[in-house]
Parts: structure tokens; sequence; C-alpha cells
């Protein structure tokens, strides 16, 4: 069983707090045109620090990614980022953020990042951000992993994107398990809170019952 539902599983079971000890999060390697996207990137990077949590992020320096990294980094915590050599000279601008791993192509990128957190959440981004974020959804609920997966709805950037999961749902693509693996907030902090609850709630629930056999949502 992978090391967070392991730590959920010793908290509940010694009646302490239980916190996540690295996140991995997937934004854009620009800012964007409204500056509450900037904002969002800055304070989840900050409930990170103050909730000491580490960073795996996907390497660069400018943009979004650029903002959280450097608020991770410079609070304390350690920041890994994780990127394709071809990006190297794309997203890294001046000096690098903690420790940089090259890696070889975009699926070796995911599978580094996905390995080295417990958690995951996305912010605003474009189709990388996008795709990284569908990819560990599916990944779960193909049971390759059971890591939380949350998404920082800034001002309803995200609001189709969980229109058309609720339509994938109503439309018979989607099972109702699936359709509640993606866990939404508008700030960082309620966001956070509310992985921190649906990860112990998962290790509440393991003695109900044999899990549901996996079905594909294709």
């Amino acid at each position: 069983m992978m090391e967070s539902v392991n730590e959920v599983e010793k908290g509940v079971e010694n009646g302490k707090k239980w916190r996540f000890k690295k996140i991995c999060v997937f934004c854009g390697s620009r800012s964007g045109n409204k500056p509450s996207f900037s904002e969002a990137a800055l304070q989840l990077g900050k409930q990170m620090v103050e909730r000491k949590i580490d960073l795996v992020y996907g390497g660069g320096s400018i943009g979004l990614m650029g903002l959280i990294s450097q608020t991770v980094f410079n609070g304390g915590c350690h920041v890994l980022g994780v990127i394709p050599s071809a990006l190297l000279p794309l997203e890294i601008s001046g000096e690098t953020i903690g420790e940089v791993r090259s890696v070889a192509d975009m699926h070796e990128r995911k599978s580094v990042m996905a390995s080295h957190a417990d958690a995951f959440i996305a912010l605003p981004g474009g189709y990388g951000t996008m795709e990284e974020l569908l990819e560990m959804i599916t990944w779960y609920q193909l049971g390759i992993h059971e890591k939380p997966v949350g998404l920082l709805n800034v001002d309803g950037y995200y609001n189709s994107l969980l229109e058309l999961i609720d339509k994938g749902w109503k439309e018979g693509f989607i099972e109702d398990s699936a359709s509640q693996i993606l866990v939404s907030a508008e700030t960082a902090e309620e966001l956070i809170r509310k992985m921190e609850m649906n990860a112990i709630e998962k290790i509440m629930k393991k003695d109900e019952g044999p899990s549901n056999k996996i079905k594909s949502n294709y």
C-alpha cells in the first residue's frame, strides 16, 4: 500500500493529527491573465510551508511554477523539480529552484513526480497541466495509486472541466465512485483540509468490505 495511506492509518490509530509530507503540484509555466491565479499559487505555497509539506512539481522557474516553487523553497521546505531535458531552455529562466531532476521525456516526468508525492493538486494551467491532472485521476481509477487528487478551482477556472466530468457521469461513461475521485475547492487551505479528510475517511472505511471491482470508464 502507498506510503500516504500507511501514514494516515498510523495517525488515525494513534489519535494524532496526520498531514501530507509531499504534494505534487501541477500548474502553468505562464501566470495567466488574472492576478488571482498568481495569488492562488502563492497561497498554496504558504499553506504548504505552514504545514511543512515539501513540493514536487514540473521543474520550471517561470509562471505559476516559479511562484509556488520559490515560495515553498524560501519557506524552508524541500523542492523537487522534474523536467524533461528538452524543456530545460523553455521553462527554466535564471537560477534553478531547489533540486532539479532532468528526465528523458514527459512520460518519465509524470512517473517520477507521482512516485515522490503522496497527493496531487492542480492549479490553473494549460494543456500540460490538464493532461497531468487527468492522468492522475485515471491512475487512481485503475488502482495504480490511491493518493488524493485535488483541484484548486481559482475564480471558476475549472468550472467547465468539472461540468464535463459530471456530464460523463450522467451519460454513463464514468462510474459513481470514479466521479468522486477529484476533490475541488476555491482556496488552498480548504482544499488541503478536504484532501486530508478524504484520505483519513478512506482508511476508516477500509474494513467495511472488499473494494468494488474496477471498471473501465473509456
